[in-house]
């Protein structure tokens, strides 16, 4: 697997959680939280288990997580739990697809800045569709296409702003 699954796997979350500053950072708070102790928790696994024992164990523990996850939201939170119903079971598959998509190989470093920039992403565009829904009066960002727009035009900014050209090695030949 790819990277691209990550991003496609983080796109429901993403779009569907984000309705305000608050479900957004809690979201993207037990993403962080769920991801990191899936990896933590797999990581001592790796060594004694075969493939398909790995996934197994990796599919019960991300499954036993979100649960947990889901159960601590309806017990202490539960305007929370009826706002974000459906998302949090999904951390679990995030789970999954981030340990197999960024592997066992690569650094702390690259895994905590996919973590952290999926966090990031989150709060940016609960923070951007609260202010265009609430304040500004765009009824369009509220609803779940306008998440879409709205996350196709922060990366957009974001390619625009962070990203720099590429030199052109064959500008001026044939």
């Amino acid at each position: 697997m790819s990277r691209n699954w990550l991003a496609a796997v983080s796109l429901a979350p993403l779009l569907g959680a984000t309705g305000t500053l608050i479900d957004a950072s809690v979201i993207a708070g037990c993403s962080l939280v769920l991801i990191t102790l899936h990896h933590l928790a797999m990581k001592p696994l790796h060594r004694g288990l075969s493939a398909t024992s790995q996934m197994t164990a990796s599919v019960l523990l991300a499954a036993a997580l979100a649960t947990c996850l889901e159960l601590s939201l309806r017990a202490w939170a539960l305007p929370l739990y009826q706002a974000l119903s459906p998302y949090p079971a999904l951390i679990a598959v995030q789970c999954l697809v981030f340990e197999h998509a960024l592997g066992h190989s690569r650094g702390w470093r690259e895994k905590t800045s996919v973590l952290l920039g999926f966090a990031a992403l989150c709060i940016a565009l609960g923070a951007c569709r609260e202010v265009l829904a609430n304040w500004a009066d765009v009824r369009l960002a509220a609803l779940l296409p306008g998440s879409l727009f709205l996350l196709g035009l922060l990366l957009a900014l974001y390619n625009r702003v962070c990203l720099q050209r590429a030199p052109s090695r064959r500008q001026g030949k044939r």
